[in-house]
């Protein structure tokens, strides 16, 4: 069963407080029918939070299930992983699994970034040293469309991940999967994520 955009409201409505503990995040995670809509194991073990410049206010972070408007996602965000005790590599990946619409969503996956070769500096902020796979999308739900949900996941790198061609710059970002993705180069389950519900704009 997909998951229901009335009670994904509310929990975007309920979630005020950062995120704090991967059991919650997990929660929201499962409430929101994430990992059987992406076919992934998310039991987190860390916390990702996902940050998105704004040009004339402070900064947002995101947290899980929080909506944003459209217009406040431009990016692209930074990334930040906090109690995690590996120093990486990671790999960072974000879709779509709702486009065109939530009610038939014949173009997810939608690719909207992944990359490798992330590494966290002290404070948890992740940067990469290679150029990404894909590059950083703003949401763009269709007019018309119910809110997308856009989920970010981190995954622990596999030796030879530099060396993969199952997606490359060139690879439509359209009909991805995540979970076929992980499986063909070894990446296992997520380690953190956290996601957003974006709406289109007004």
């Amino acid at each position: 069963m997909r998951f229901s955009v009335g009670f994904l409201s509310l929990i975007a409505l309920a979630v005020t407080a950062q995120d704090t503990n991967v059991r919650t995040v997990k929660r929201t995670f499962d409430a929101a029918n994430i990992p059987t809509d992406l076919s992934i194991t998310f039991d987190p073990t860390a916390l990702l939070e996902v940050t998105f410049p704004e040009p004339n206010a402070r900064p947002i972070t995101i947290h899980a299930g929080q909506q944003l408007p459209r217009d406040s996602t431009a990016g692209p965000p930074t990334l930040n992983l906090r109690g995690s005790n590996s120093r990486g590599p990671f790999v960072v990946a974000a879709v779509d699994p709702d486009a065109p619409t939530p009610q038939e969503p014949t173009s997810a996956q939608i690719r909207h970034f992944l990359g490798g070769n992330f590494t966290p500096n002290g404070s948890g902020l992740l940067s990469n040293s290679t150029p990404a796979l894909s590059e950083f999308r703003q949401p763009t739900p269709p007019a018309g469309s119910d809110a997308h949900r856009y989920i970010f996941l981190v995954f622990e790198q596999p030796d030879g991940f530099n060396d993969q061609t199952v997606v490359t710059p060139a690879t439509p970002v359209q009909n991805f999967d995540i979970s076929a993705f992980a499986d063909a180069v070894g990446l296992g389950n997520p380690i953190a994520g956290t996601f957003m519900l974006v709406a289109p704009a007004a």
